[in-house]
């Protein structure tokens, strides 16, 4: 049989999923948390969880975080896309990815295990409802890129679909975590998202692919710390 062939609806329509996808890449990350604790407790759970959330993810988010740091170097925002197309790491970016994946490391490691457990998918699920949520409210910077499917935003059905399975992943992590460290999580992630858009919205006028990813990964982190600072 011939293989399936995808059109541009079917990329338009791929963001509703984006928060169901990254809960499970959150399940991925609990079940290597549970493994590294099991070996040799906290600190190295922590690696395990987050080595595999960069191993099913092909560290994509990450490479987007790197590349917009690398370009907060530049005066022009033309100047700042053409450095974030270049695969070199610079400067920037090796110091914004190795800080995030050390917050990262560092808040899980504190957390009480079953909290950790609970937290890494709502907190994948829920970061990635933050980059839908960029993808809903700006526009896209760039003439063409990865991200090009979504240049027109997101229609109504995908929203909905994201949204709703974004707060679900939330209403179930809470039952584990809590309605208090659940709400500072949001919290949490809601500052990153935040701070993330500032870094960009204002030299591009927009988004890229880079910055979607740039955003999953400091609300994540964000969610992380809000969770943490409950506890």
């Amino acid at each position: 049989m011939p293989a399936a062939q995808l059109d541009e609806s079917d990329f338009e329509a791929a963001p509703g999923f984006y928060p169901l996808v990254g809960v499970l890449i959150g399940v991925i990350g609990a079940a290597a948390f549970a493994l590294g604790w099991a070996i040799g407790g906290a600190f190295i759970a922590a690696i395990f969880g987050t080595a595999a959330t960069l191993l099913a993810t092909g560290a994509f988010h990450e490479d987007g975080l790197a590349d917009l740091f690398d370009g907060q170097g530049a005066t022009t925002s033309e100047r700042m896309m053409e450095i974030m197309r270049d695969s070199r790491l610079g400067t920037f970016g090796a110091a914004a990815l190795f800080i995030v994946l050390l917050l990262k490391i560092a808040a899980l490691a504190q957390l009480p295990f079953m909290v950790a457990l609970a937290a890494l998918p709502v907190a994948h699920g829920a970061s990635r409802l933050s980059a839908v949520i960029v993808i809903a409210t700006s526009r896209y910077a760039r003439a063409e890129g990865i991200a090009k499917p979504v240049a027109k935003g997101i229609g109504a059905a995908p929203l909905v679909v994201a949204t709703l399975t974004g707060i679900a992943a939330v209403a179930i992590g809470a039952t584990i975590l809590g309605p208090g460290a659940a709400l500072c999580g949001l919290a949490g992630l809601a500052i990153g998202h935040i701070s993330t858009r500032l870094l960009f919205e204002r030299k591009l006028g927009g988004y890229t692919g880079d910055c979607l990813g740039a955003v999953q990964q400091i609300s994540e982190v964000g969610f992380y710390l809000g969770t943490l600072a409950w506890l």
